[in-house]
């Protein structure tokens, strides 16, 4: 039953809604994999084998694409791979490190100077 615009959901079509948000399938790399390369081969059409396994043809397409973008970089020899968010917050932090490490030598280095100098001025 249709709701008329601006009336909220029903308790049982937000149970329903929230259920099939739950239980939907979650494809690992491999399957994708092996349902593109049954589109690639073209034995059946597209929209039948996104009907067989279960999902929209808009899918198929994004996954096609996403395939032969990596595999056209691949070939070109790109093999640089994005960072995982925590190697990049590692890394993010390992410079922060390095960098107050930096900064503590110069300070010592500046301090070390002015000492050799023996009266604090700048000769520089």
């Amino acid at each position: 039953m249709k709701q008329k615009p601006g009336t909220k959901a029903s308790h049982g079509e937000k149970v329903v809604k929230d259920i099939r948000r739950a239980t939907r399938k979650q494809y690992s790399a491999e399957e994708k994999i092996r349902i593109v390369l049954d589109g690639l081969k073209g034995e059946d059409s597209i929209a039948e084998l996104c009907r067989r396994e279960g999902i929209a043809q808009s899918l198929y397409y994004s996954w096609s694409k996403e395939f032969l973008e990596a595999g056209k970089k691949r070939l070109a020899g790109d093999t640089a791979r994005e960072a995982t968010s925590n190697e990049v917050k590692g890394l993010r932090r390992e410079a922060r490190d390095l960098k107050e490490v930096v900064a503590e030598q110069a300070l010592e280095l500046r301090l070390l100077k002015k000492s050799m100098l023996g009266d604090g001025g700048d000769d520089e």
